[in-house]
């Protein structure tokens, strides 16, 4: 039987961070939690953490119906063999749809939400007929979610957000900036509910990342296509990502944008060598073939490298692998005013008003070359 099973220690070359209990526990227990993107990746870690933690009521928020049947089907036997009786509701649903959103907060009187809901595949939103749908979803889903969480009076509201969003050159990361801007500009603008966003790096075996694809190349015998032999990426395991979002959750104030110190980036190259030695180490007994790599070039706004995420304006806190950054935040009137422009840009299908004015107001040392397809 070939091994399918990732060593994640062994893909990072380093010690994984270990979360502060205290941090963990601060939000969470005894408290009812919300989940957008419950049933995804990060969405469905942070279901499995937070459940451990105790909380009230944990509720479970999902586009896809059969995520959410199947992150709901964990959790229910998660509670079984912890021997907990936590209420476990599974709402269908898009962040887009304020009062759907805000009526689940009021009914099910939601104390803190981790808006994990987006799409993140860059080279998918990069085509033309995902632009739009990919701005909706992550820029005015945010919006609805934020102003459903004001209305129905949550206290905390936490984003998770993307290093794509430094520096972008992508509607995926240019989206998930904007998104960072609503928080932290709203944050600015009202008292009853506490904004927080989480930047991280590429997480592994995450769905749509490249490591499964990577894997499955591998296990079919090869070829392993690789953008560029000198990509470089900075890496951490999902169990590590939503460890930081929750413990960020724990020691936050209103408006801040926390990030985690993930070390040294790691070549996409040297990534895929290390899972060819998992999956298919050369046997000194028996003559076994070599895995190809093909190199296919970077893909429509991908990086080659992605910019750091800790910077000079990064800040220590309690715990000694999560940063703050400190940013003056825009007047939440000047944030409308460009979300307004935007979405008409949307409505009226304008891919060149929506290309330039990402391209201007995210990045303005690139140009106007910026988001160019």
């Amino acid at each position: 039987m070939p091994k399918t099973t990732i060593n994640i220690e062994t893909l990072l070359d380093r010690e994984q961070v270990l979360p502060l209990t205290s941090l963990m526990s601060k939000n969470i227990t005894g408290k009812t939690v919300m989940i957008t993107g419950a049933g995804g990746s990060i969405g469905s870690e942070l279901c499995r953490q937070i459940i451990r933690l105790k909380p009230r009521k944990l509720v479970l928020f999902e586009l896809n119906e059969f995520n959410l049947y199947r992150i709901h089907q964990e959790i229910s036997l998660q509670l079984n063999n912890l021997d907990l009786e936590i209420p476990l509701i599974a709402a269908l649903g898009s962040v887009q749809n304020q009062q759907r959103t805000q009526s689940l907060m009021v009914k099910h009187q939601v104390d803190n939400l981790y808006h994990a809901a987006a799409y993140k595949h860059v080279p998918m939103l990069e085509e033309e007929e995902n632009i739009i749908e990919g701005l909706y979803n992550n820029v005015f889903g945010t919006l609805a979610l934020a102003k459903a969480a004001i209305q129905a009076q949550i206290s905390h509201f936490t984003l998770i957000s993307t290093d794509k969003a430094v520096q972008p050159i992508n509607i995926m990361g240019a989206s998930k900036r904007l998104a960072e801007l609503i928080v932290q500009s709203l944050a600015q603008y009202q008292n009853t509910t506490l904004f927080t966003a989480v930047r991280f790096g590429n997480v592994l075996n995450s769905s749509g990342s490249a490591v499964p694809l990577f894997r499955q190349q591998i296990l079919q015998g090869g070829p392993v296509t690789v953008t560029h032999p000198d990509a470089t990426r900075y890496f951490m395991s999902i169990p590590e990502a939503a460890q930081l979002v929750i413990q960020a959750n724990g020691m936050s104030e209103n408006g801040q944008l926390f990030v985690l110190d993930m070390g040294k980036p790691i070549k996409v190259l040297t990534l895929v060598e290390r899972l060819i030695q998992q999956f298919h180490p050369v046997s000194t007994h028996q003559a076994s073939p070599e895995i190809e790599i093909i190199f296919t070039g970077l893909r429509a706004g991908e990086k080659l490298e992605e910019v750091p995420l800790i910077t000079d304006n990064a800040k220590r806190t309690v715990h000694p692998k999560i940063m703050v950054l400190t940013e003056e935040p825009s007047p939440w009137s000047e944030t409308e005013a460009y979300l307004n422009q935007l979405s008409q840009y949307c409505a009226e299908t304008d891919l060149d008003g929506i290309r330039s004015l990402l391209s201007h107001f995210m990045c303005p040392r690139a140009a106007g070359d910026c988001l160019k397809q």
